[in-house]
């Protein structure tokens, strides 16, 4: 993905017994990137560390990952939860360099008349 657009990586690490409670504010507002122009969010918990998590978030460029990151719904969800992670909090802008995807083909798995 070469070009003006990219991927935030943002690593989140959970204070003592937080884990769950930035889990839920995670996903309380990853899905407001959409409205400042991102196309896809993830975000992961990692299951050997459950204080770790992983957002990830495609923009077509950096200037709405700058209008997320300083929107009044981020910046006052990091202000509520700042006891809930670990600071400094560091995000890095990245591009896709190689992707692939095994999709089942239509028909498999399916009964025939």
């Amino acid at each position: 993905m070469a070009g003006p657009g990219g991927i935030v990586q943002l690593n989140w690490y959970a204070t003592g017994f937080r884990g769950d409670d930035l889990e839920a504010a995670l996903q309380e507002i990853v899905p407001l990137c959409t409205h400042h122009g991102a196309t896809r969010y993830m975000v992961f918990r990692s299951r050997d560390d459950q204080y770790k998590f992983l957002m990830s978030i495609d923009f077509p460029s950096k200037s709405g990952w700058d209008d997320f990151w300083f929107s009044p719904e981020f910046t006052e969800m990091r202000a509520a939860c700042s006891g809930w992670y670990q600071v400094p909090l560091l995000y890095t802008w990245a591009d896709l360099v190689s992707f692939g995807e095994v999709r089942e083909p239509a028909g498999v798995g399916e009964e025939s008349d």
